[in-house]
């Protein structure tokens, strides 16, 4: 069951900071100067990599944005892209 988990514990010193380990900041791909992000959801913190889950967000609202406007394929986004650049040339 735990077969690919490992836990790891930090101090929480007296302004709320803790120093996130190295294997986790190695497993998040953060180094000094990144942001990392706190999701909390069903009564658990995640730590994620703030870039990585932005760049999620994104993809998954995209993904959305094209289930909505029925682009299922490439060949549907490059038409829509062709049909958008014809446009802009015309106008």
């Amino acid at each position: 069951m735990l077969k690919n988990t490992f836990i790891d514990t930090a101090k929480v010193m007296a302004k709320g900071q803790v120093t996130i380990p190295k294997n986790i900041r190695d497993l998040l791909g953060v180094s000094n100067g990144d942001h990392i992000a706190f999701v909390v959801e069903k009564g658990k913190v995640h730590i994620v990599n703030s870039a990585v889950f932005a760049m999620n967000v994104l993809q998954n609202q995209m993904r959305n944005e094209a289930q909505q406007s029925q682009l299922t394929s490439e060949d549907d986004i490059m038409d829509m892209v062709k049909d958008v650049r014809s446009e802009i040339e015309n106008s």
